[in-house]
């Protein structure tokens, strides 16, 4: 339904309105224009490419079904990522209640080998975002990786200001103690 224009030319309001008129490329240009983003995120927060494929999938769908709802005041980014921040939010939770009933069934963790190079200081630091409290993975995620500021990361995750400075700090902190320990093990 696309009547002759370039999606790619188009900003996200205009996109978004292209899509609430009927016009599917649009908002296929949305979910194109913004995957990228969506997924690092996703990965990084919730530690594993297909739970973040599933999370990002899940937030463009609720996106798309709340497209109407969106109305500009905020860009189309931050809403989306307000989308896709409770998704993992749910993913992490639902997670850590079944992680909660297989420790009652068995006290073995599982043993993490590392690559070589890249892949082991990846490796490392992947575990070591894993091993943060989920408000500061995120917080730290959204500042340090997605470059946000702390007033948009605030809109998207209805957090003070401050307490997401304190968040990234206490992120900070625990990501230095953490690798050190790895450096010493």
């Amino acid at each position: 339904m696309n009547s002759g224009y370039n999606v790619g030319d188009m900003t996200d309001v205009a996109l978004v309105s292209a899509a609430l008129a009927g016009d599917t490329t649009a908002f296929a240009a949305l979910v194109e224009r913004h995957a990228r983003v969506c997924i690092r995120y996703a990965t990084r927060m919730l530690g594993n490419e297909q739970d973040a494929e599933d999370a990002a999938q899940e937030a463009f769908i609720r996106a798309y079904g709340a497209l109407a709802r969106f109305d500009g005041s905020v860009a189309f980014r931050t809403w989306l990522m307000t989308i896709l921040i409770n998704r993992c939010r749910s993913a992490l939770d639902s997670r850590r209640r079944i992680e909660d009933r297989a420790t009652l069934l068995t006290d073995t963790i599982p043993s993490v080998s590392a690559g070589d190079g890249d892949m082991a200081l990846r490796d490392t630091i992947n575990r070591a975002l894993t091993r943060l409290d989920p408000q500061q993975r995120e917080a730290f995620l959204l500042k340090h990786v997605e470059q946000l500021n702390y007033d948009e990361i605030a809109a998207m995750t209805g957090t003070g200001v401050s307490a997401l400075k304190m968040r990234v700090q206490r992120a900070r902190e625990r990501l230095q103690a953490l690798l050190k320990d790895e450096r010493h093990d």
